[in-house]
């Protein structure tokens, strides 16, 4: 199957990420989000996005002109109905996404196939709240999507290899790299990724190192591009408390165990960069640690 019409179900930073790279590939994108204001948002980013690749003369003018008007928005989600393809990228709560795809499923066409950019929630069990677990994948980007060139796949314990087959052509169409996983709770990435980012707030909790000794040590030591506090303020610290969550209760080894540290930042909603204050404060010229 061919797929052409894709729609995308949250204009958030990763949803209108998705939408941009599929409207430059050639796809036709409709975006969904509860909020008028949120799709305005994202059509507008998209625009400035894409202007910043025109003045870096990565595309041209034209490029940029036809890749606007394969996006449209809208509030109501069961326009997305006809599309070839749905990626979800709503909240990282089990709950929402599942109401989602709910009201999704009657009125969606025979052939449609279904994906999660969840970044640790199991495709199989999302999968079973659907008319069609055998068309249903994780379909997970990496943050920000225009820039980053990995796309996990991952396959619920129903999916189907046509459909798998479909997904793969997707992401060699947009140019980015597929890594397949297994539906084992956080996939790839974030099993490995997030840990360490725990263990950087352990490290800050018990009084190891400061936040800037510890994000020095990694940038520097380790040759990472961001520290892993800064990565956190980056990705958003409820993010990376919720997929800490699903590793523990998913694995149940306490290894995996959220550092305290973690929840009550979460619970100050310190959350990072979208709140203005994390592990960094944002507010001032410079980032300053907070602890």
């Amino acid at each position: 199957m061919e797929i052409r019409k894709v729609g995308v179900v949250g204009a958030g930073q990763m949803g209108n990420g998705i939408a941009h790279v599929f409207a430059l590939a050639g796809f036709d994108v409709m975006m969904t989000d509860i909020s008028q204001e949120a799709l305005d948002k994202a059509v507008a980013l998209i625009d400035r996005n894409l202007e910043r690749q025109v003045s870096r003369e990565k595309l041209t003018a034209a490029d940029k002109a036809a890749a606007m008007a394969r996006i449209t928005a809208t509030t109501t989600l069961t326009d997305l109905g006809p599309s070839d393809l749905i990626i979800e990228s709503a909240t990282e709560r089990e709950t929402i996404k599942t109401a989602i795809f709910e009201d999704l499923v009657p009125h969606l066409a025979p052939h449609t196939i279904l994906t999660s950019n969840t970044s640790s929630i199991s495709i199989t069990r999302l999968a079973s709240r659907t008319d069609r677990p055998q068309k249903f994948m994780g379909f997970h980007f990496m943050n920000p999507v225009p820039v980053m060139q990995l796309v996990e796949l991952i396959r619920g314990i129903a999916t189907d290899e046509p459909t798998f087959k479909a997904c793969l052509a997707v992401v060699e169409k947009l140019g980015k790299t597929a890594a397949t996983s297994e539906d084992f709770p956080a996939f790839i990435v974030n099993r490995i990724l997030m840990p360490m980012i725990n263990e950087a707030v352990y490290a800050l909790y018990e009084g190891v190192g400061n936040v800037r000794s510890i994000d020095t040590s990694l940038k520097l030591g380790a040759n990472h591009p961001m520290g892993p506090l800064e990565l956190a303020d980056f990705i958003g610290l409820d993010t990376c408390l919720a997929i800490m969550n699903v590793l523990h209760d998913g694995l149940a080894d306490t290894k995996y165990r959220p550092c305290p540290l973690l929840t009550k930042y979460v619970e100050a909603g310190w959350l990072g960069r979208k709140t203005q204050r994390g592990f960094y404060d944002y507010r001032g010229d410079e980032p300053v640690p907070t602890r």
